[in-house]
């Protein structure tokens, strides 16, 4: 280190330069070379006794800040717990998946399969929209048609159409493949309503339809997400139950299927909410319920937990 002679200044006072081209510290047995430093002074009495210990000490305190990391949020555990207040019926269960679009967040319950009932419907039309896209082609005015009423009434004359119109079970299995869902299977023959899925690939589905949080582009080009939101929006009154409790505004499918063999209900509701001015992808899926206004009153209990566990956590 050098120092330059000390020379009068105004008032009597004298001013100390120093300078350096680096000043090497050790901080808890590790070097770290310190930029060229230049202080002044009026009185050199009151110059800091040690420059280097304090920024050593700066260094020290930033690292510890550097290193210190909030705690990864485990969202399944997080919605398994708010589970705990939702409870079946003897023979029911239940399975839930919610993402908030805005963070990309998402969570889990329950990974069993389900029947989907009639909100395979959505999907149903989805692979229909993918083919009119590999033709080039807009849908028919009769494809339109029976979209419309699959979707807003829940037609399951329309919802056959369409299943044979798309192949059947392996034009759903091979449009599910391009979609992203890993857990679906097409139902047998005319049986598209005893279709297989879970409650995590009808979240994959909603992503690609609604282009939400996926991470990638959906293969859905954007009329494609458009057609189907807008009849998803528009199902009718008696229709409007399910997800739809979890939020001021929505786009939905339900499903509702009593079993012959047992005489209990599958209820499903899929689709889109806003609640507390955030928007939210919901799939509840549930079997074995004693009826169907007993398995209404699971999937929207349900629905309403996974939102406001997920509200609370992101």
């Amino acid at each position: 280190m050098s120092r330059t002679p000390s020379r009068p200044s105004r008032g009597g006072r004298t001013r100390l330069y120093l300078s350096a081209v680096a000043v090497v510290v050790a901080v808890g047995g590790v070097y770290a070379a310190l930029p060229t430093l230049e202080a002044s002074s009026r009185d050199v009495s009151s110059a800091p006794s040690s420059s280097a210990s304090a920024v050593a000490g700066t260094s020290r305190t930033q690292s510890v800040a550097a290193t210190t990391e909030e705690p990864a949020v485990d969202y399944d555990a997080v919605l398994a717990e708010a589970m705990k207040t939702v409870v079946p019926g003897d023979d029911a269960r239940v399975s839930v998946a919610v993402l908030d679009v805005r963070s990309g967040e998402s969570a889990t319950y329950g990974d069993g399969e389900f029947d989907t009932a009639s909100i395979v419907k959505v999907d149903i039309l989805a692979a229909l929209l993918l083919r009119a896209q590999d033709d080039g082609r807009a849908l028919t005015t009769q494809e339109k048609s029976y979209a419309t009423t699959m979707i807003e009434n829940s037609s399951n004359a329309s919802a056959t159409a369409l299943w044979d119109a798309i192949g059947g079970a392996d034009g759903l299995d091979a449009a599910n493949q391009r979609l992203g869902l890993t857990g679906t299977t097409g139902g047998d023959g005319e049986l598209w309503g005893l279709t297989q899925t879970t409650a995590a690939d009808q979240l994959t589905l909603l992503r690609a339809v609604f282009g939400s949080g996926s991470g990638s582009a959906s293969v859905l080009d954007a009329s494609s997400r458009t057609y189907i939101k807008g009849l998803m929006g528009q199902v009718e009154a008696d229709q409007q139950w399910g997800v739809s409790a979890a939020g001021s505004s929505w786009e939905l499918k339900n499903g509702w299927l009593p079993r012959s063999a047992t005489g209990l209900w599958d209820i499903n509701s899929i689709g889109h909410v806003t609640a507390g001015g955030r928007s939210y992808l919901l799939a509840v899926l549930s079997g074995g319920n004693s009826s169907q206004k007993a398995g209404i009153s699971l999937v929207e209990d349900a629905a309403r937990t996974a939102v406001t566990a997920i509200a609370g956590a992101v």
